[in-house]
């Protein structure tokens, strides 16, 4: 079996510097701790303790309305959970920063306001053009806002 090398690249300000990844880590760990919360066991147990028997009809579409924005709310919750999640990930792995559709340099200033990002922005622009055309699907797709 032949050795694989990968490319390691490392992600540089205008400057040439290369950013705090333990700073990136720490915002990441933060995020992926509140997100973990608001998906907490208590709010659950809040939506599911309703009345099992709604005073009227009115009383009853109020609560299935409130549980259909607490599933979705979840769903959201966790497609930006496993994006976090990655993104932890990547910085194990030396990728953090890369995009992972061109594999140049995702800008230091798209990473303060999106650490978990992906891609770079003229990548994740084409590809949501391509995901509203229909021609691709994305893995996070399912649950986007």
């Amino acid at each position: 079996m032949w050795p694989v090398f990968v490319k390691k690249m490392k992600i540089v300000n205008k400057n040439g510097l290369k950013p705090n990844l333990a700073r990136y880590r720490r915002v990441l760990e933060v995020k992926a701790e509140e997100v973990r919360r608001s998906m907490s066991a208590q709010k659950a147990a809040q939506v599911v303790a309703r009345l099992d028997v709604p005073s009227d009809e009115g009383d009853l579409s109020q609560q299935h309305h409130e549980e259909w924005i607490f599933l979705n709310r979840n769903t959201i919750d966790m497609k930006l959970l496993r994006e976090v999640s990655d993104a932890l990930l990547r910085i194990d792995h030396d990728q953090y920063g890369i995009c992972l559709e061109c594999d140049e340099p995702i800008s230091v200033k798209r990473l303060e306001a999106v650490p978990w990002a992906r891609y770079c922005v003229t990548c994740q622009e084409r590809i949501a053009a391509r995901i509203a055309d229909g021609e691709v699907f994305d893995q996070y797709q399912q649950a986007d806002r």
